[in-house]
C-alpha cells in the first residue's frame, strides 16, 4: 500500500520544512510514501473563496487515481485518537486499497467535488491550524500510528 499526501501550495517555513523531512524520512522505513506539492493559484487574491476552491480542486482530482482511498484533512471530519488511526490506516490497508491518499486543502478548504470524491474526513483537532502546520502534526501522527502498529516505543499510552 502506497500513501500519498496531497497539499496545495508550498511549505515556506524552514522549521517546517525540517520537521516535515524527518517524519517523511522515518515513513520510509514502514510503507512507500509521497508528499505532493499542488502549486498555489496565480491571480488568487483577485478570486472569490468560491472560485479559489474550484480552481484548487480541480487540480487536486488531477491527482487521484481510479481506486484511490481518499481521505480529507478537514475540520468538520471525524476526530480519532493515535491508536484509533492507527487501527484505521491498519483496516484501510487490509482493506486492499492500493493507494491511500490524504489530501490538505487551501485555506478555505475543499470544493465540494472534492468532498464527493472523498473516502472519509479527518479531523486531527477541534482547533485550526495553517495548512503549512497541518502538514507537519499530519506525518508525525501517521508515523506514529505506524510505530503502533509495529509495537514499537515511539507512542505512550
Amino acid at each position: 500500500m502506497k500513501i500519498l499526501l496531497l497539499v496545495i501550495g508550498k511549505t515556506d517555513e524552514d522549521y517546517l520544512i525540517t520537521g516535515i523531512k524527518k517524519y517523511v524520512g522515518r515513513l520510509g522505513h514502514y510503507t512507500p510514501f509521497e508528499m505532493k506539492e499542488i502549486p498555489d493559484i496565480r491571480n488568487r487574491k483577485t478570486l472569490s473563496e468560491e472560485q479559489q476552491k474550484k480552481a484548487e480542486s480541480f487540480l487536486l482530482l488531477q491527482q487521484l487515481q481510479p481506486g484511490d482511498h481518499v481521505v480529507l484533512l478537514d475540520e468538520k471530519g471525524k476526530q480519532c485518537s493515535s491508536v484509533e488511526f492507527s487501527e484505521t490506516i491498519e483496516k484501510w490497508s487490509a482493506s486492499g486499497a492500493k493507494r491511500i491518499v490524504f489530501v490538505i486543502g487551501g485555506p478555505y478548504g475543499f470544493a465540494q467535488e472534492v468532498y464527493d470524491k472523498a473516502n472519509a474526513q479527518l479531523s486531527l483537532s477541534p482547533m485550526t491550524f495553517s495548512h503549512q502546520m497541518v502538514r507537519l502534526i499530519f506525518v508525525e501522527q501517521l508515523y506514529r500510528a505506524f510505530t503502533i502498529l509495529k509495537g514499537e516505543p515511539y507512542h505512550h499510552n
